[in-house]
């Protein structure tokens, strides 16, 4: 042990350095201890629980105070960083993360305990309180014999547990330092059943919780603060639910599932939930709205809009109207790269939210249905469409939230750039009732493949209204937010590779996740796309969705997955150089094409090099040069970069013979 160790080297008791200690430690070691105090207990309460937990600050004349921290149970053990404040607002910067050598190899820790289903009954009251009583039928593990671990959103507290009828413990603490490390700003919630649970059976887990979770923005505009927490859950699972909500009668819902039941008593409605089949999240909004309804092929859509904007929308003189926003800082649910033309955008002097709401309603649906012929059914065949203010939307099964903003931009005498991202963005979030709501992402590592195929499949969608110039738009946009500067000087994309996800997100480029996942990543569908050829792009999408189908992807099945679509006899067949580039590097190449057309008639030959810059010796990709060689002919030359200036050669029939550098976009290069 440590001190062993010190005693070893010689050290002594000193009681008067210990006294002088204590004094100016102690509400330090307070602090800390309170912040990973529910962390701590749940180790404590797992017998034979390994590795353990360790958290050390260190305070450094040249970095300042950090954080080092090895946790057992984490996805990876051992994590070194700071807490910083930019701006104003309280950022976690990850330095590094990686599993301990104990750890490697083996699969993630899973949760806790295996919950199965969900029933909910959730009544909110006039002053906006909500007070939930929670049941979920769980089956046990090894790791929860003794205890049950819940995360919940730190705008609630749980008042009451029972275990199978028979009241349990409920252990809560805040855990402030602990949510900003583990990026998710929920708190432990622990319950300690009265006997212990044998592993494989099933209990019924009651939690009575209550907290503020609907919040107010002016003008009778209302949302959901904690719209995947407010209930209490545990890794994302799949489960079924049962959902019934109590709420005033000036109040209209949102919610995902089908209407089983919906009355009045007296000033109270109560409207009854239940989504068909299994979902990870389930969301719902609370409103004053007005509504629109299609149903086309089996697919309903209900979306609703506020009858007024939010007091951050109103307008003041001489103020344009807010960007869709690029969603940095909202739980990366949006695509990034919004057009800064919308700050050229006034609005008009009283904003209606509902002037839109026809076309939302009919921009989901034919994006659902575009998606469905090509993906298959969507999770959940009802889908509802509420607004929220802030920049951020989100895409739940069967419950999609876009920006209130999205609501206040007309099709007429707007910027192109800022209409085409407002219809992206939409079908972006309904591109995630297939990308994270049927196929997921196990864990950070993994999590740009759903925003990057969301992403993606909405460029598809546009491309079916805009034609091939969609993706022109979308990519070029994405391009420049990855060469966007932060405080540091550092560029989006340098700051790391895709698969670091949101540990991107700091005080040193608050963009970085956000350019990165979405719009590097969406690079790095497109150019898939390309080697593969439309046909089999789409058949590798179907099989995606078929063969993962409420499982989990990783970054490495989809790239054996997207390998057994290449054409014959393609270059790095397995596509492990391409991922190494593009997905677990960083570096954008610099490409310069150089060409001449020597020869006589009938020996005409083209000459060209290609040079590659600004990436390290090492970076090498396969880059398509098209040869016009005369009279209508052209092939394409895959020109594979390096170090040093690339030449090759083609015969040619015309001494006006013409070399392009990658026509079609197919690499992404600065």
């Amino acid at each position: 042990s440590l001190r062993q160790k010190l005693q070893a080297d010689g050290a002594r008791k000193a009681p008067d350095i210990g006294a002088l200690m204590v004094e100016r430690w102690s509400q330090i070691v307070s602090n800390l201890m309170t912040s990973f105090e529910s962390r701590i207990v749940l180790d404590l309460l797992t017998p034979g629980q390994k590795g353990g937990f360790f958290e050390a600050v260190i305070r450094g004349n040249k970095l300042g105070n950090f954080d080092v921290l090895y946790d057992s149970r984490g996805y990876e053990q051992l994590v070194a960083g700071q807490i910083t404040e930019h701006n104003g607002v309280t950022w976690w910067d990850t330095w590094t993360s990686f599993p301990s050598h104990s750890y490697r190899g083996l699969p993630p820790p899973k949760p806790e305990e295996e919950i199965l289903s969900y029933r909910i009954d959730a009544s909110l009251d006039s002053s906006l309180m909500m007070r939930c009583m929670t049941r979920v039928h769980i089956r046990a593990t090894a790791e929860s014999r003794n205890l049950l671990a819940f995360d919940l959103s730190g705008q609630m507290r749980a008042t009451s547990v029972k275990v199978d009828g028979v009241p349990a413990e409920a252990y809560e603490r805040d855990s402030v330092r602990n949510g900003l490390v583990q990026n998710s700003g929920n708190e432990l919630l622990l319950v300690i059943p009265a006997t212990p649970l044998e592993p494989g059976s099933e209990h019924d887990v009651e939690i009575a919780h209550e907290g503020r979770v609907v919040r107010e923005a002016g003008h009778d505009v209302y949302f959901v603060s904690a719209r995947g927490t407010w209930y209490p859950g545990r890794g994302l699972q799949f489960a079924t639910y049962d959902v019934t909500y109590r709420y005033p009668n000036s109040f209209d819902l949102v919610a995902a599932g089908k209407v089983t039941e919906d009355r009045m008593e007296g000033d109270v409605h109560i409207t009854r939930r239940v989504p068909a089949g299994r979902v990870r999240l389930l969301g719902f909004n609370l409103g004053k709205y007005l509504r629109k309804s299609i149903e086309r092929n089996g697919i309903t859509v209900e979306a609703v809009a506020n009858r007024q904007v939010e007091d951050a929308l109103r307008p003041r003189a001489a103020e344009p109207l807010p960007a869709i926003p690029d969603l940095a800082r909202a739980r990366r649910r949006v695509p990034p790269g919004v057009s800064t033309e919308a700050d050229k955008v006034t609005p008009p002097p009283a904003p209606s939210p509902a002037g839109q709401l026809t076309r939302i309603a009919e921009e989901v649906e034919d994006a659902a249905a575009f998606y469905r012929g090509k993906f298959g059914d969507p999770p959940i065949r009802h889908i509802e469409v509420s607004p929220v203010p802030g920049r951020f939307g989100q895409g739940f099964a069967g419950m999609i939230y876009l920006p209130t903003v999205n609501y206040l931009i007309p099709d007429s005498g707007t910027g192109k750039d800022q209409g085409f991202f407002r219809d992206l963005l939409v079908a972006h979030e309904v591109a995630h009732q297939w990308w994270g709501n049927i196929v997921t992402s196990g864990s950070y590592h993994h999590e740009w493949l759903m925003e990057a195929l969301a992403n993606y499949s909405a460029v598809m969608y546009m491309e079916t209204k805009i034609g091939a110039r969609a993706s022109e738009i979308a990519l070029e946009s994405y391009r420049k937010a990855l060469f966007e500067r932060g405080p540091d000087g550092e560029t989006a994309e340098s700051e790391g590779p895709v698969v670091q996800g949101r540990r991107l997100e700091g005080s040193n480029n608050p963009n970085a996740s956000s350019a990165v996942m979405y719009g590097k990543g969406s690079w790095v569908i497109h150019m898939l796309r390309r080697r593969m050829g439309d046909e089999q792009f789409l058949k590798m999408l179907g099989e995606l969705r078929h063969r993962y189908e409420w499982k989990a992807l990783d970054t490495e099945a989809f790239r054996t997955l997207c390998a057994e679509y290449l054409p014959p006899g393609s270059a790095d067949p397995k596509l492990e150089n391409f991922f190494d580039q593009w997905v677990y590097g960083t570096g954008v190449p610099t490409l310069k094409l150089t060409f001449s057309v020597k020869g006589k008639p009938g020996a005409y030959r083209l000459t060209g090099t290609v040079t590659q810059s600004d990436v390290p010796d090492d970076f090498s990709i396969g880059v398509p040069v098209e040869i016009q060689k005369g009279r209508g002919k052209s092939v394409v030359q895959q020109v594979r970069t390096g170090s040093d200036p690339v030449a090759f050669t083609v015969n040619v029939s015309s001494p006006t013979a013409k070399a392009v550098l990658d026509p079609g976009w197919s690499v992404l290069r600065r």
